[in-house]
């Protein structure tokens, strides 16, 4: 008898339990449904590095997605509904950067722009994948990026920037003897690297020379850049970032070495790099989307509000970043969605939306989308004279 009762009061127990969990549970996704449907702003974030040495691609990024998010809101905002806007510092590390995206979901993210950088971006893709979060980077670059369905991006991809960047070399007969320094530790600097090689070959011009550094060697350039002289180079190729991109030009005039640089988006920056002796950078070029002294309205208005907010001229990244804020603004009112639905149908909509719509922005006249998140626009190259940028010929 005393087993029996054991067992029967073992059992009301579990059972009691059970209900108690599931009345808990469905209380949970009530609380949850309700907050939903009581959301009157879309909740958008941004990540990059604000701190650190990538600093000056995540602060651009944050500063122009709330120039347009101003602007938006004073407008009307997302389909009728207004914009909060929060941005996170991942210091350009891919740990860091998922923490921050993990803070900004606990503050109910439902978008995200970014990340910034192509390491990060890539494992922070794979949670909003898992967390069906529509995403959308303006400037990750490396092909790994957009992976995932649900994401897509504002810039173009590495392999693109270095077809782009042979092409226009050869289109516009900027030289005969190409030489390539690139960092063979990176996946931005290596991805543009293996297309720009691939798409060399049969041009009109010959690559002389092709050295390489990685992380642990970036702070001398003389090896490389005396056998690219020896080669008679007379265009160096730097797919890589500005900070060592400014090594490299001022060992170069040391040795009296004076090639025609071409650089892709990653060199945009170089002119706010502090202490840099802007001389250093006189004529080096640049493959970008977007130059800052074009006379179309959009670009002028918003180059005159970035210098009013930051005392400074955007760059590329920042240009990236404002058209990703219009570009979801344009998804949102395509699909329809608001506030009130989940995460994940916010998600399907935008991405469905993404490839039906056509954006005139800074960085691209008609700027329209391919399924796997692949922009279609047009790169343009500026050049640098007198410490500014200009559009090249």
């Amino acid at each position: 008898m005393k087993k029996f009762l054991s067992v029967i009061l073992a059992l009301t127990l579990a059972t009691t339990l059970f209900a108690c969990g599931q009345k808990q549970a469905s209380s949970t996704t009530a609380d949850a449904n309700a907050a939903a449907s009581e959301a009157t702003t879309f909740k958008v974030g941004g990540i990059g590095p604000t701190t650190g040495g990538a600093a000056v691609y995540g602060q651009a990024v944050k500063n122009a997605i709330q120039i347009a998010v101003d602007e938006i809101n004073a407008n009307g905002g997302y389909n009728g509904y207004q914009v909060e806007y929060r941005f996170a510092d991942d210091e350009h590390d891919a740990e860091k950067s998922v923490n921050a995206y993990n803070s900004l979901k606990d503050w109910g993210m439902q978008l995200l722009i970014g990340t910034t950088t192509s390491s990060p971006c890539i494992s922070v893709a794979d949670k909003t994948y898992a967390d069906n979060m529509f995403q959308i980077t303006p400037s990750g670059s490396a092909v790994d990026c957009t992976a995932n369905p649900n994401v897509f991006r504002m810039c173009f991809s590495d392999p693109d920037q270095g077809a782009a960047s042979a092409q226009y070399i050869d289109s516009h007969n900027l030289a005969k003897k190409v030489g390539i320094i690139y960092d063979a530790s990176d996946v931005y600097s290596t991805g543009i690297y293996e297309k720009f090689i691939q798409e060399s070959a049969g041009k009109s011009y010959e690559v002389v020379a092709d050295e390489q550094f990685t992380a642990d060697s970036k702070t001398d350039f003389t090896t490389q850049l005396t056998k690219l002289k020896a080669a008679n180079a007379d265009l160096v190729f730097l797919p890589f970032y500005y900070s060592e991109a400014a090594l490299v030009l001022n060992q170069a005039k040391q040795m009296g070495y004076a090639p025609t640089f071409f650089g892709c988006d990653g060199m945009d920056g170089i002119l706010t790099l502090e202490n840099f002796d802007k001389s250093l950078a006189e004529g080096l070029m640049l493959l970008t989307p977007f130059s800052a002294d074009a006379t179309d309205d959009l670009t002028v208005n918003f180059v005159k509000e970035y210098q009013k907010r930051h005392g400074e001229v955007p760059n590329q990244f920042a240009a990236d970043a404002y058209d990703c804020a219009y570009a979801l603004k344009l998804a949102i009112e395509k699909a329809n969605v608001t506030p009130a639905n989940s995460v994940s149908d916010i998600c399907n909509g935008v991405k469905s939306a993404m490839t039906s719509i056509t954006q005139k922005g800074l960085t691209g006249d008609s700027i329209s989308w391919k399924s796997n998140g692949e922009p279609n626009k047009t790169p343009k190259a500026v050049v640098i004279k007198d410490g500014a940028y200009v559009l090249a010929n």
